[in-house]
């Protein structure tokens, strides 16, 4: 608890002391417009500025990107750290000393080791890097960084080396440096002999330094020059080295993947190097290893969107498959880039160049497009066989589309394509996600979807209002619990934040930019961002307040009215008599409606 305590207290001081004005404005070039600072978002490339800043409450706010939060999340986002590692390093700056804890042995063990792992690595991509550029062990490997197209300057940014044709060349020149052999076994620099004694792990083979996303080395890769197998080597599994959560070159390419808004994602390092040294930034390489959803994670810690680039054999194509079934839910906008003539991202770069690869990166297909394609090419549609193939790779696909609009259009291509009623296609999406998708596939005409878009809109404003006006007076919170239920919100989001406002205040708990954080989710904090840089356009707040209630309320009663009449509906055509009771449900609500 005492503990606690000192943590809490700690953090409180860093937040009282840090002025996001300030800390902002040592990345962003801020302009004070009225109670408030304006500037072009550093995590999205826009000319714009649609980044706002509100000192009073302590919070930013990106119209564009939608990016939002206190100074610690705007640290953590813009120096790719951890929240607390924001804090901490926030603490630094206004040198604020950390609460000390005392560690465990088994703590202060393990800090050691994985000390002793960080040095060891840095020393051997020195090592592999002086053999590469500064003797004559690297002038073949030189020849061949050089024959790919890979110049001086990425050589260098990525620091690449080589391991010489030797058994114990690095080993005998740590071992004289005072590297034990138990140091070099862990680090998966070296094996042990049987015989007794260690040999080098990486021999005659190009090296790349395989850094996390703080730039520390972690692991290797070595490709051979020849023929020789295998192929490519990684470094083994350490404390500091796993495959799961890593991705080649993140270090390098996070800086572009923010102003893109986008990552695209290859196989092997060697893609990922040849597209930096083609000037296109925003890569990463997943290792060789199937794409994994901690990698998946990390990504969407950068960018929204993720752009597939594997390999177009089948491999390529089946390892692409297996990645996308792995983000399935994770939220994220994803595309799949189609690498012709059976090509990797490395090979095709090296023979069309860079502008012919662009082209590519700009004609990546949308996930639903990339599965469509798939599904046309693998059967014949001609048959009755084919047609019945495609459609079952499809429907669970489609089940899974939220967006009415964009599930009709796919369900109308298909039926084009494959000569199959598109009644039988809504169908198959019905037995395979239920009566309510299949309500949502309805067609819907334009004039319908303009008016739900901006009673939806006008909804969702109006959360914003309420969300702003308790903010800035809690006083209110028991009128508003008193007018509204929690439910009631258009959003999750907004639904999440009223609750953390209403539990507070009633647990007398503090409600701050700081606890904000700590309990709501980064989606929810985001979003209380945007409702507390939103202005209000009333200079009676309790009228508006009451205005945004009515709102609120009213969708809420319709959403109802509308799903206890099509309950009714369903019931009477089954023949239940139970569509009685529904009926009535859903009068009495209407009724309330014409009442407001």
């Amino acid at each position: 608890m005492e503990g606690n305590m000192i943590y809490d207290d700690f953090v409180e001081r860093v937040r009282s002391e840090s002025d996001i004005v300030a800390a902002i404005s040592e990345y962003v070039a801020l302009k004070k417009k009225g109670n408030r600072y304006w500037g072009c978002c550093p995590f999205h490339s826009e000319k714009t500025p649609s980044f706002s800043v509100l000192p009073e409450k302590g919070f930013f706010y990106c119209f564009g990107c939608h990016a939002g939060g206190n100074v610690f999340k705007f640290i953590s986002m813009i120096e790719n750290l951890s929240y607390f590692d924001a804090i901490k390093f926030q603490a630094n700056k206004l040198n604020i000393p950390l609460p000390q804890r005392e560690k465990t042995e088994q703590e202060v063990i393990r800090e050691r080791e994985i000390a002793k792992l960080y040095k060891v690595h840095e020393m051997a991509r020195d090592f592999f890097h002086a053999c590469l550029t500064k003797t004559k062990y690297g002038i073949q490997a030189k020849t061949y960084f050089l024959q790919r197209g890979i110049n001086e300057k990425i050589i260098a940014d990525f620091k690449l080396g080589f391991a010489p044709q030797s058994w114990s060349k690095l080993s005998e020149a740590f071992q004289k440096r005072g590297i034990s052999d138990e140091l070099l076994i862990e680090s998966g620099l070296a094996a042990e002999r049987s015989s007794g004694g260690v040999y080098d792990r990486f021999r005659n083979r190009v090296i790349i330094p395989i850094c996390d996303e703080r730039s520390r080395v972690v692991g290797f890769g070595g490709r051979v020059l020849d023929d020789s197998q295998p192929k490519y080597l990684n470094s083994s599994e350490t404390l500091i080295f796993n495959k799961r959560r890593l991705l080649f070159g993140l270090d390098q390419a996070a800086k572009s993947i923010k102003e893109s808004g986008f990552v695209i994602v290859v196989e092997g390092y060697m893609d990922a190097i040849t597209a930096h040294n083609s000037g296109i930034k925003n890569v990463v390489a997943s290792l060789g290893t199937a794409f994994t959803l901690e990698q998946c994670k990390k990504i969407l810690r950068y960018a929204p969107e993720i752009r597939f680039a594997y390999d177009s054999d089948s491999a390529g194509q089946n390892a692409t498959i297996r990645a996308l079934s792995i983000i399935r839910g994770s939220g994220a906008n994803v595309r799949i880039i189609s690498i012709p003539d059976g090509k990797d991202p490395d090979e095709y770069i090296r023979k069309h160049g860079s502008a012919q690869f662009r082209k590519l990166i700009q004609d990546a297909l949308p996930l639903v497009e990339y599965q469509m394609k798939r599904a046309f090419s693998e059967h014949d549609y001609s048959t009755l066989e084919g047609k019945v193939a495609v459609v079952e790779k499809l429907t669970p696909i489609l089940a899974e589309m939220n967006n009415a609009v964009e599930l009709n259009a796919y369900i109308t291509r298909i039926s084009q394509v494959i000569g199959v009623d598109e009644g039988a296609i809504r169908s198959e999406i019905h037995k395979s996600s239920g009566l309510a998708r299949t309500r949502m596939v309805k067609p819907l005409n334009s004039s319908m979807r303009t008016i739900a878009k901006k009673v939806d809109n006008a909804v969702i404003q109006a959360g914003r209002h309420v969300i702003n006006t308790v903010w800035m007076d809690t006083s209110i919170l028991p009128y508003l619990d008193a007018q509204l239920r929690v439910n009631e919100f258009q959003t999750d989001m907004h639904r999440e934040i009223i609750q953390f406002l209403s539990d507070s205040y009633k647990n007398k708990k503090t409600i701050n930019d700081l606890t904000a954080s700590s309990h709501l989710s980064e989606k929810a904090n985001a979003e209380l961002s945007h409702c507390l840089l939103d202005e209000l356009e009333s200079e009676d707040r309790l009228q508006l307040l009451d205005d945004c209630i009515k709102t609120i309320h009213l969708a809420y009663l319709r959403k109802l009215y509308e799903e206890h009449r099509l309950k009714a509906d369903e019931l009477e055509r089954m023949g239940d008599e139970g569509f009685v009771q529904e009926l009535a449900e859903s009068q009495r609500i209407k009724n309330e409606i014409d009442k407001i």
